[in-house]
């Protein structure tokens, strides 16, 4: 199977701003990219400081932004805006606040760059902190200055933070955000990357509305049968069926297809987690952050989701109020006294639940998806049907992405295994260690379930191509 084509990150011209926490009531502004970059900047470092660390800085800024685009990350979940203001969340923006002119110079220079790993398109999560009130796995502000006073290049700071394997990516081409409606109406006869996105969005959006005929191959093309499957789907949905995709089917689409791909609401693509283990480290609660906050929301979030006693969050590694709250309602459900700490009584029930709910579904629950992560990370040595259904998912993705190697299916996990997982987690920006915890699990899963969905059929659909009288003969 040949690999689709790449979704390309771009430069957008603009981003829409939320001027408070993601769920705070709070105006959405759109901003011209380097004036954000520039403000973001001149609120986030200083200007007197080395160039080399203010250059690296800035890039790490741009790079944060433009994943928070190109993963489509809140608007994904329903909001409709890019990033927010905060700097718990994403960045400090501050609507009318003081520019310096060195930083905006910098801002206009490297505002169509961006940092990625090799092997990957995708710009990386790039966190950072300021090294001093607040530590974090990314690049240190402070620290950054200390490099640059010791001689290294903006990218020699880079790397230091964030890994030898970091490239560069300069003059990348400056278009809209991809989840805006094209400027143009597709139809029959049009091509190129957004038609390449509707087919893709459309093929996921089938498996859950079998009467959507399947699109194949997804090329780009705007050939009869993206017409017919564009005519059936807003034929479901209620809309004008022309076969013509304008802005109201175009948001549609996208709305169906986040609604069907529910593993994209539990992870936010190119986070990096260390590996998950089952020791708990230590009492949490509000104002903690790190790896182990990131696990217990993941676990809440799986819980919540075959549960109607509370709603789940984002994974965002910030012990903040919603978690807290989260915390309590799943004591109060779970039997617990609802402190809303995360203490190792707590804990221990969290991961009993989340194991029990795995054990307890019936095999009919995975016919056509992947399972959910069995508890317990896997790694060299490793042995048995988790290790199996791991190894059948991986070669689905290499029968799309080159970069993933085809491995034996045998329950043994091994080099070639390790090697694969390692392909993956470079592929998806995941922490490189070449063992499988939570995290990788559920991305490996997401993609091995979003491809099947695009080229499998339920009885009776329509397969996406002619299907001659003689064809069994």
């Amino acid at each position: 199977m040949n690999s689709p084509p790449v979704l390309l990150p771009t430069i957008p011209e603009t981003i829409v701003v939320h001027l408070g926490s993601q769920d705070e009531e709070a105006p959405n502004i759109e901003v011209g990219f380097i004036d954000y970059i520039a403000n973001v900047a001149s609120h986030e470092l200083y200007p007197t400081w080395p160039e080399s660390a203010l250059i690296a800085n800035v890039i790490a800024q741009i790079t944060f932004a433009l994943n928070r685009v190109y993963t489509e990350y809140y608007r994904s979940r329903g909001y409709n805006f890019d990033i927010t203001a905060t700097p718990q969340m994403d960045q400090a923006y501050d609507q009318g606040g003081s520019v310096y002119e060195n930083l905006e110079k910098i801002a206009e220079e490297y505002f169509n760059s961006y940092i990625r790993r090799e092997g990957s398109v995708a710009p990386l999560f790039a966190a950072y902190c300021d090294g001093v009130n607040t530590l974090c796995q990314g690049l240190s502000q402070t620290g950054s200055v200390e490099l640059a006073n010791q001689g290294f290049t903006p990218l020699e700071i880079l790397r230091y933070y964030y890994g030898e394997d970091l490239e560069f990516v300069p003059n990348v081409s400056i278009s809209t955000p991809q989840d805006t409606a094209p400027d143009t109406l597709l139809r029959l006869g049009s091509s190129g990357n957004s038609v390449y996105i509707l087919q893709r969005r459309l093929n996921r959006i089938s498996a859950n509305y079998p009467s959507i005929p399947k699109i194949y191959p997804e090329d780009g093309i705007f050939g009869v049968e993206t017409e017919n499957a564009v005519r059936e789907f807003q034929k479901v949905f209620g809309l004008t069926v022309d076969g013509i995709v304008g802005d109201a089917t175009w948001f549609e689409v996208r709305e169906k297809f986040n609604a069907v791909k529910k593993l994209n609401e539990l992870l936010s693509e190119g986070l990096t987690y260390e590996e998950v283990t089952l020791q708990f480290p230590e009492n949490l609660s509000f104002g903690d952050r790190g790896v182990y906050v990131s696990i217990i929301q993941y676990y809440l979030n799986f819980v919540s989701a075959f549960t109607t006693e509370y709603d789940d969050i984002p994974i965002t590694g910030v012990y903040d109020e919603e978690t807290v709250q989260q915390v309590k309602d799943f004591q109060n459900y779970a039997g617990l006294v609802p402190s809303g700490v995360m203490d190792e009584e707590t804990w221990n029930v969290l991961y009993d639940e989340y194991r029990g709910i795995i054990l307890s579904l019936p095999p009919s629950s995975f016919e056509s998806i992947a399972r959910p992560f069995p508890g317990i990370p896997l790694r060299v040595g490793s042995t048995g049907k988790d290790v199996r259904d791991l190894q059948e998912y991986i070669n689905v993705l290499a029968g799309v992405y080159e970069e993933v190697p085809v491995i034996a299916v045998d329950g043994i996990f091994g080099n070639e295994t390790r090697d694969a997982v390692y392909a993956i987690q470079a592929l998806f920006n995941l922490t490189l260690d070449g063992s499988v915890d939570s995290i990788t699990w559920a991305k490996i899963a997401d993609e091995y379930n979003t491809i099947l969905a695009g080229e499998s059929r339920a009885d009776d659909q329509f397969p996406g191509y002619t299907v001659r009288e003689d064809a069994a003969n």
